[in-house]
């Protein structure tokens, strides 16, 4: 899965030309390890239709500063630049499966 970083944001996720899934994550978090497998699926799943990329917040502040990312993992969905919706915290795959599918 691809990694994001503050420079690389606008140019990955902010003009992709498909809907993008991205995984606010740092490596001390508990559910974010949790949520890995389960973005991981989705990307395979969803290949062709949503990009989906990770984003270490501790190594990359600025975006999630700007984003207003509280809690981690955070799970947003942005479409032609915009941000879609959000998910805070785990969710079970079906329950990001139906995020996704809300918003395609």
């Amino acid at each position: 899965m691809k990694e994001v970083t503050d420079a690389t944001f606008e140019q990955e996720v902010l003009q992709s030309p498909i809907p993008t899934l991205v995984d606010f994550w740092a490596a001390w978090c508990g559910p974010c390890r949790m949520i890995a497998p389960v973005v991981e699926e989705i990307a395979r799943e969803f290949e062709g239709q949503v990009a989906v990329v990770k984003m270490d917040v501790d190594a990359n502040p600025k975006t999630p500063a700007r984003l207003g990312i509280l809690g981690i993992p955070t799970l947003i969905l942005f479409k032609d630049g915009k941000e879609v919706d959000r998910i805070v915290g785990y969710r079970p795959k079906q329950a990001v499966k139906d995020f996704l599918l809300a918003h395609l």
